[in-house]
């Protein structure tokens, strides 16, 4: 891929004072004066780089006073400021406004308004400076520039370059309006008409290599116009209608789709390939996991996601053996980077593939699009990419032969752990000593049944019936192995993998809750892990932490040892739903729901597993990404759950029983995604009204069966 992705962009007030703005791959953190401070985790990012790394306005020698910093789109701020009176008075007449633009680069409008009745001097100065440093130096507060830096500058342009052996880059700083330029300071001394203003536009290009990236936001060209702008309202348009009674739902669901618009990000090869980023500002770039899990859970919103993403995913799908990125024929990638660290920290690529679940994930989401009935050719087309995962999982993914899917990875530059809790002390005894590799997690072999029993569908409807048959008795094979293999009878649950020895790590841990979502659960054994899940031990109140406080090395603000993560429960509660658990289902839901007003109705990342009995407001995680795909995406699974809306369009079905929770009230949808039309859904206590179904369609009322 030589170019770099690009996105239709939510932007985010953060916490600490920050403002964060997002389009693909391109994005810029700062204070909320707007100003941008080396030292910190902020500046101007592209491509995983820090191209402007400083940028501070001052406004007669001192940093002006913030009055307000508004975000009214992903990719756009405005920040208002004012001068600081003069001594002896109460008020100034000049105040600020910055206008910033984040696309492939940056623009910046600033104006000066003078609200007094007599003309006002004005000093502006403007300090700017780019270190270039990687993404994660920027993150982790490590920069140390060792390559050579220069600064040059004419009439209106200021130009920053770096290089270090084989690596260019550099910064582009154009002024509309040519100011003083001494080093890295621009500065301009006015004299401000009394009611009247002034204006400057300032224009940041990255330039990689010699080659500088158009931005989508020039000086020249007006702001409506640009492609953000234009993918955004496209994305609004084409929306389901949600509606409820239940205020705070509704404000998250609202939240969720504009959140999923700042993250889709566009193949420069295939513009109209949308898929999604991870999570912002951080991980604004393709996760085979993240993504996938995503576009599953978005699909009553926009299944295209999903095909986009399947069609990039194959694309780069594995094709060698290459110890160095855990490549290898069939495997599905597990990230993306591009900053100058990529060599480093990805094997000397910029695609890792470290990764057990993404591989089945990439089945489970093709079969799932079938089922939707969704461009049926495009769907059908990845059915050999489907087919070398699958070969994957049986000649990679399980090399000794047991029937299960493990990981140990390749080099020491490889990530230890591999599911999705892949932090390195995630998967722990209840003793807790770590999992020695090779490791093989409960829920991965839920997802590698998931894309067995999907990928015998696909055969079935071509006719091949000795090819589903063979699928089909694999799937009952993994089922009836995993239920024995990995069920504690002592404690009435799963364990959470099984490690080097096919000893069962009996630490007690949420991902039993992804394994009733796939359907690989004994029906007798789902009411054991629905009333684990729920447990004091596992369920904080607020959501099921990832590991129970009786485990040893139990911590409720760590990553992966006992956080609550919004997408493992609205995961769980879709499993508990699936298995008839409803009360269960609605208590996880009600939960998250109940925390979002503490996180501005978005649910981040990960917040903290402390108990809700204890402390009466969610407690944060100090490094969790906001906007993050999954997080962004749980409310529209729990949408999904509540009607227990289940497609299965290739036996003209819809399974659409709805247990929309009384606390919820009446829940309406219009423009709901199906055979290339659109549904519209009311549920008013018991009542169901389904209008605009398409013709062949029948919807059935009763929830479709637990397994397969």
């Amino acid at each position: 891929m030589t170019s770099p992705w690009t996105s239709s962009t939510s932007p985010s007030l953060g916490t600490g004072g920050t403002v964060t703005l997002v389009e693909g791959p391109a994005f810029c953190i700062s204070g909320r004066t707007g100003n941008m401070h080396p030292s910190f985790p902020e500046g101007l990012f592209y491509r995983d780089t820090r191209f402007l790394s400083e940028m501070e306005l001052r406004v007669n020698g001192l940093v002006p006073e913030p009055l307000a910093a508004t975000t009214t789109d992903p990719f756009s701020a405005s920040f208002v400021l004012r001068d600081h009176p003069l001594r002896g008075r109460a008020d100034s007449h000049l105040v600020v406004f910055r206008h910033r633009y984040v696309g492939r680069g940056m623009r910046e409008d600033i104006v000066v308004r003078n609200f007094g009745e007599e003309p006002a001097f004005c000093g502006i100065e403007l300090s700017l400076n780019c270190d270039f440093a990687d993404l994660f130096e920027v993150k982790e507060g490590r920069v140390e520039r060792t390559g050579e830096m220069r600064l040059e500058a004419d009439r209106t342009r200021m130009t920053f370059s770096y290089r270090r052996g084989g690596v260019r880059r550099g910064t582009f700083v154009d002024f509309s309006t040519a100011p003083k330029i001494n080093g890295n300071i621009a500065s301009y001394e006015l004299i401000i008409p009394a009611r009247g203003q002034w204006s400057t536009c300032l224009q940041v290009t990255p330039v990689i290599d010699t080659t500088p990236v158009e931005p989508r936001y020039r000086c020249e060209v007006p702001v409506d116009r640009a492609t953000p702008v234009e993918r955004l309202a496209a994305w609004r348009r084409s929306l389901p209608v949600m509606a409820c009674d239940h205020e705070t739902f509704g404000a998250l669901l609202t939240r969720s789709t504009e959140d999923l618009a700042a993250l889709r990000i566009f193949d420069p090869d295939h513009p109209d390939r949308a898929v999604v980023a991870a999570g912002a500002p951080w991980f604004m770039t393709l996760f085979g996991r993240d993504s996938l899990l995503t576009s599953w859970m978005a699909m009553m919103v926009d299944p295209d996601l999903a095909l986009g993403t399947l069609q990039t995913l194959a694309r780069f799908q594995g094709r060698a053996v290459n110890p160095l990125t855990e490549e290898e024929p069939g495997r599905i990638l597990h990230e993306m980077r591009f900053g100058e660290a990529a060599g480093i920290s990805l094997g000397g690529g910029t695609i890792y593939y470290g990764s057990a679940d993404a591989t089945p994930l990439f089945v489970m989401v093709l079969g799932e699009l079938q089922r939707w009935g969704s461009r049926r050719g495009d769907v059908d087309a990845l059915l050999p990419a489907a087919d070398r995962a699958l070969d994957w999982i049986t000649r990679f993914g399980d090399k000794d032969g047991d029937g299960y899917v493990e990981y140990e990875r390749a080099s020491d530059r490889g990530l230890l752990n591999q599911g999705w809790k892949d932090s390195w002390d995630a998967v722990r005894f209840a003793d807790g000593r770590l999992a020695r590799a090779p490791i093989a997690m409960c829920e991965v072999q839920g997802y590698v049944y998931a894309a067995l029993v999907a990928r015998s569908h696909f055969a079935t409807e071509g006719g091949d019936q000795e090819l589903a048959e063979q699928l089909r008795a694999r799937a009952e094979a993994l089922k009836v192995a995993f239920n024995r293999d990995f069920w504690l009878e002592e404690h009435g649950f799963f364990a959470m993998a099984l490690d080097a020895d096919k000893t069962p790590v009996d630490g007690l841990a949420s991902n039993m809750g992804h394994c009733l979502w796939t359907g690989i659960v004994d029906e007798e054994k789902a009411p054991l892990v629905a009333k684990h899940l729920l447990s004091n031990q596992l369920f904080c109140g607020w959501g099921v932490r990832t590991l129970a406080e009786t485990v040893k090395g139990y911590n409720p603000i760590s990553y992966h040892c006992g956080s609550v993560w919004p997408h493992d429960n609205a995961i769980a509660a879709a499993g508990l739903m699936r298995y008839g658990f409803v009360e269960e289902s609605h208590q996880i839901m009600e939960g998250l729901i109940a925390a979002a007003p503490y996180f501005d109705n978005r649910l981040p990342e990960l917040f903290a597993g402390l108990s809700r009995s204890q402390f009466r407001f969610p407690v944060t995680y100090p490094t969790s990404c906001s906007p993050q795909a999954w997080a962004a995406a749980s409310p529209l699974l729990f949408l999904r759950t509540m009607l227990r809306f289940e497609p299965d369009i290739r036996n003209a079905t819809l399974n659409l029983a709805p247990r929309v929770p009384d606390w919820i009230g009446t829940l309406a949808l219009e423009q709901v995604p199906l055979m290339g039309g659109h549904l519209s859904i009311r549920v008013e206590g018991e009542e169901l009204d389904v209008l605009g179904v398409p013709p062949g369609l029948t919807i059935a009322t009763e929830p479709r069966q637990p397994t397969f």
